[in-house]
């Protein structure tokens, strides 16, 4: 039984960050990380604190927010009563990852939360990260081998969450499984996208560790339907496996076609920031794009801009904009148009923007100015922007607001438009949808007999819950596929995604 009254006694409390002089100075973790098995800055007793205050709802609406349906009142209170080791099993029932999502996820489940209907909702996330954190420390997480192997062999082609999630499924359900990656290293945007203040690459190589003693096989640096001399054909693939799960992602970057486009220092997010996770971990010293010393223009408002903001400050730059056609969002929820438990659309200040930086809402970017006599070559020197406001639902000038914005180094992280065509996905023959996903039936087929689709690659741009929930349902489809029945949950099929 939960603590009944642990919400009337207890405030609602987070961790602290590290002071931001200081952390801007790294590339660390933005929270001090927990040592030698306990956090000073946020002990065990007040982790047990923050989950007392879960009512243990009769109708859980976190459950309903959460797609990997994690059993969160349970361990809630499995973490107030000190079981954690019960509290991780609980977890990894519904969550291969919760590492992962712990660190990264915004809490849909926080939003849905009947306290947050009082905006002071449970700690969720923190606790989710608390007791996967402390698993790892006592030594819980340990490889977990099918005791039977089928002989049935799957490759699943990409190795982010959704790929991790299927890959490590379908293992543990007796399939030689084979992850390619056409990067160096595995991991997809958990390596190269996420920068390390907010996820160190620590807190995935231990899991990839886990995963190759559970018998998973990795393959890096092979592009799957390339033409380089070590990359795999579909013919190759087809021929060599029972069974394909394909999760390469929504990797084509939305673009922003204004006049002057093609100046040089105007690029997409993730070609800059891959190379700042190599710089966080010593492995380059001058990357090729630097905001060092430079005014930096983000245009976009999200998750993806907000990384490149934080990694510009470690960098040094002179200064940084962020972007966004949209108004600037209420700080609290508008019990009218955007009532509870559905996604709180508030104002958020993620860590990077503690650092620093200005954020413009309701301005568009009506041309590039390059730094030639006439503005229209050479390299940008800055943007000519405009306010707008939204008539009958689109976005239109307010005359007379344009201005110059001066801008060394753009980046565009306006989300991505769906998944790469050219290779794999048309050497396959998978139908693609209207909106540049691999179509797939309600078992997580494509459109070829033995292909399946997990994560954006068939959602479209998402959230990383929402890919750990895909590669898990698409495992047990697959698996299904492969042996006529299959014992691995599945916890979303496309039509329910489709309806949430």
């Amino acid at each position: 039984m939960a603590d009944q009254t642990g919400f009337l006694k207890y405030e609602r409390a987070l961790p602290p960050r590290r002071p931001v002089e200081l952390r801007i100075m790294d590339w660390k973790d933005v929270y001090s990380l927990r040592q030698n098995g306990e956090d000073p800055l946020f002990p065990t007793a007040e982790v047990r604190t923050q989950a007392a205050r879960c009512m243990d709802c009769g109708i859980p609406f976190c459950h309903h927010a959460c797609p990997v349906a994690n059993l969160i009142p349970e361990w809630n209170d499995l973490a107030r009563r000190d079981d954690w080791h019960d509290a991780i099993e609980r977890l990894h029932a519904t969550n291969n990852f919760p590492e992962f999502t712990g660190k990264l996820c915004p809490a849909p489940c926080e939003g849905s939360c009947v306290l947050n209907l009082q905006e002071s909702p449970v700690t969720i996330k923190q606790i989710e990260w608390e007791i996967i954190d402390r698993a790892w420390d006592e030594g819980w997480v340990a490889p977990q081998t099918p005791a039977e192997r089928t002989g049935k062999k799957v490759a699943v082609v990409g190795s982010g969450p959704a790929g991790l999630a299927a890959a490590q499924q379908l293992t543990r359900a007796g399939h030689d499984v084979t992850v390619y990656e056409r990067a160096d290293r595995a991991g997809g945007l958990l390596r190269y996208g996420i920068p390390e203040f907010k996820m160190e690459k620590s807190v995935l190589d231990r899991r990839l560790d886990q995963m190759r003693a559970e018998g998973t096989r990795f393959v890096t640096d092979v592009d799957v339907g390339g033409a380089g001399e070590n990359d795999l054909s579909p013919e190759q693939l087809r021929g060599e496996f029972d069974a394909v799960v394909l999760a390469g992602g929504a990797t084509i970057g939305r673009d922003l076609p204004a006049p002057g486009r093609e100046l040089a220092g105007i690029h997409l997010a993730m070609e800059y920031l891959p190379y700042g996770n190599l710089q966080a971990l010593g492995e380059l010293d001058d990357p090729p794009i630097n905001a060092h010393g430079k005014h930096v223009v983000i245009i976009g408002g999200g998750d993806t801009g907000a990384d490149c903001l934080g990694t510009a400050h470690r960098q040094g730059a002179a200064s940084v904009a962020q972007l966004e056609i949209m108004p600037t969002p209420p700080d609290r929820r508008d019990q009218g148009a955007n009532p509870w438990p559905t996604y709180p659309m508030i104002m958020r200040v993620s860590s990077a923007h503690e650092e620093g930086g200005e954020r413009l809402y309701s301005v568009n970017t009506e041309r590039f100015l390059g730094d030639s006599a006439d503005g229209t070559e050479g390299r940008v020197r800055a943007l000519l922007l405009h306010e707008v406001e939204r008539v009958d639902g689109r976005f239109q000038k307010i005359e007379g607001s344009e201005r110059e914005l001066p801008a060394d180094l753009v980046f565009l992280a306006m989300g991505f438009t769906g998944a790469q065509r050219d290779g794999l996905v048309d050497a396959l023959g998978v139908e693609v949808d209207g909106r540049g996903n691999v179509s797939r039936d309600d078992e997580f087929m494509s459109t070829v007999p033995g292909v399946f689709v997990a994560g954006d690659m068939g959602r479209g741009q998402s959230l990383i819950v929402w890919a750990i929930a895909e590669g898990r349902a698409a495992a047990a489809a697959a698996d299904t596929w492969l042996t006529g029945e299959s014992m691995l949950p599945r916890p979303v099929t496309p039509t329910a995604v489709a309806l949430r």
